[in-house]
């Protein structure tokens, strides 16, 4: 467990956190720019020190009214938005600076380079690599340091769509065999849907919320409801595959939904990302020769007006998250649709978060 408490005061800007983040598993920083995200992140690096802070790592006091271990001394990797690398030395070079400043040799060094998709690039000058490259390596180097905790801010912020794209499943992998806990900065909610065991939301300074993933992340998206790519995340357990289909079947709670062929083993946990806009409501269950796979019973919650003639509705499942739904505000008319009214969902489309 990390215990988290500081008050920091600053120019026009104040943090007052008080957190309690699990001690293996990512945890999102979330927030938009200026919330705190950066700042939050320095002082558990160490790299501020506020005016009252207390920062205790799974029993160890790095931090309190009467102890400041400095940020030399805190056994963190930190991969900044620029990974910040040597350009004038190769990136085994700049691995072995990282294992230089452990006091204890990293283990698993080798598959931690298999794992990142570094081992061809190890004779290579950094400043010869792209920017997915140098961050795979400048993260690869911020755990050949043997870290107790990893810290990333905004590590995918400098990159191109093609780039991220290229990185999060080098970090979706990373995330699921490290054994140390992960502090990852984002204000993207792909980002924190793809990786965040464990969400704090930052505003002005202040936690606004926190919990798992599943129970907070729905809450992040409600300013951004206008948005043509709100989505629900799901996270499911593969049941079966249809190779004949190239079809996946997954579990959500007691309901089971066909997805895109996911090359995983059954039993697998998985994310699956769900657009608003691909989720059509009825009144009438037997819809048939339909191309829609997946149709589920549900209960609307909540019904918003977020633009001019679109309507957001939230959706609920018995044993499941909720849902949501994007429709002209014309059908939600005609159908009549109100709070606690039982609704068909019929869903166009799931997609695997890979």
């Amino acid at each position: 467990m990390i215990e988290a408490d500081f008050h920091l005061a600053l120019p026009g800007f104040s943090l007052e956190t008080h957190i309690v983040l699990p001690s293996r598993g990512v945890t999102a920083l979330f927030g938009p720019s200026g919330s705190g995200k950066s700042t939050l992140l320095r002082c558990i690096a160490g790299l501020l020190k506020p005016q009252y802070g207390k920062l205790i790592v799974n029993g160890e006091v790095w931090q309190d009214a009467s102890h400041f271990m400095p940020p030399h001394r805190r056994p963190v990797g930190m991969v900044f938005q620029d990974a910040a690398l040597f350009p004038h030395l190769s990136v085994q070079q700049n691995l072995d600076y990282g294992a230089k400043r452990s006091r204890s040799k990293a283990s698993g060094t080798d598959n931690l380079i298999e794992l990142l998709g570094i081992s061809h690039l190890l004779q290579r000058r950094t400043d010869a690599l792209s920017g997915g490259e140098k961050q795979r390596v400048g993260i690869a180097r911020a755990l050949f340091s043997a870290p107790k905790m990893l810290l990333l801010d905004e590590p995918l912020a400098a990159l191109d769509a093609q780039r991220k794209a290229e990185l999060l499943p080098y970090l979706d992998q990373l995330h699921q065999q490290l054994d140390i806990p992960v502090v990852y900065v984002s204000h993207a909610p792909e980002e924190v849907a793809r990786l965040a065991d464990y969400i704090v939301q930052l505003g002005e300074g202040r936690v606004i919320r926190s919990g798992g993933a599943i129970d907070i992340f729905p809450a992040l998206l409600h300013p951004l409801s206008q948005e043509e790519g709100v989505f629900t995340l799901l996270v499911g357990t593969i049941e079966l595959h249809d190779t004949n289909d190239y079809l996946t079947q997954v579990s959500i709670g007691a309901h089971r939904l066909w997805v895109r062929y996911i090359n995983r083993p059954i039993g697998s946990q998985v994310r699956l990302r769900l657009l608003a806009r691909d989720v059509s409501l009825s009144l009438d269950p037997g819809v048939r020769e339909s191309s829609i796979l997946n149709t589920l019973q549900t209960e609307i919650a909540t019904l918003e007006e977020t633009a001019p003639g679109r309507t957001l509705v939230r959706l609920t499942l018995n044993e499941g998250p909720a849902l949501l739904s994007r429709i002209t505000t014309r059908s939600a008319r005609a159908l009549r649709l109100q709070p606690g009214q039982q609704v068909y969902a019929q869903i166009k489309g799931v997609a695997p978060m890979e």
